[in-house]
């Protein structure tokens, strides 16, 4: 079928049912699709700017500041997830609490954690991920998506997702 039909209400046709149908050529048809595909990604695309331009804006502000200045340095040393890691997140407590209670691109900011988030947090997570690992002497991204998964409880499917993406971020 090389035509696609679309219903108009009211085309000054008299009819107790109102609708009628009037043939609409595919391309028409398919360019109104793509610009609502463009509309779409392109309202996508000017979030994902407001979250890189406001992203971790807390951490140059009390009480995350000083906390932030004093374990940022420690932490480049330390390899993530491991136990010396993990004691540095227990003394950071106060800053961090604070910052994922204003920063949603933290899975620790929701109730029900990863699966509150919408995927314009998710992306921000991800590429948060991403610059954390480049910040570690030893740091490795496909490390810490495993890591994270165990973490955070994300699907494998999310988790393939994420490996599937690196490549993106590195411009491969």
């Amino acid at each position: 079928m090389d035509r696609a039909y679309k219903t108009y209400r009211g085309c000054g046709v008299k009819s107790k049912s109102k609708k009628y149908k009037m043939k609409v050529s595919f391309e028409e048809e398919t360019m109104s699709h793509v610009n609502e595909v463009r509309e779409s990604v392109f309202k996508f695309g000017v979030e994902l700017e407001k979250r890189a331009i406001l992203h971790d804006k807390s951490k140059f502000h009390k009480p995350e500041l000083n906390i932030f200045n004093e374990y940022t340095p420690k932490l480049k040393e330390i390899t993530y997830g491991s136990e010396e890691y993990k004691q540095c997140l227990k003394e950071m407590k106060p800053a961090l609490e604070h910052h994922y209670k204003v920063n949603r691109h933290h899975p620790e900011h929701f109730e029900n954690g990863i699966r509150g988030m919408n995927l314009v947090d998710i992306v921000e997570m991800f590429c948060d991920w991403y610059a954390a690992s480049k910040r570690h002497a030893d740091g490795d991204i496909k490390k810490s998506i495993e890591i994270n998964q165990n973490r955070f409880g994300y699907s494998d499917d999310l988790k393939n997702i994420f490996e599937n993406t690196i490549g993106v971020l590195k411009n491969e």
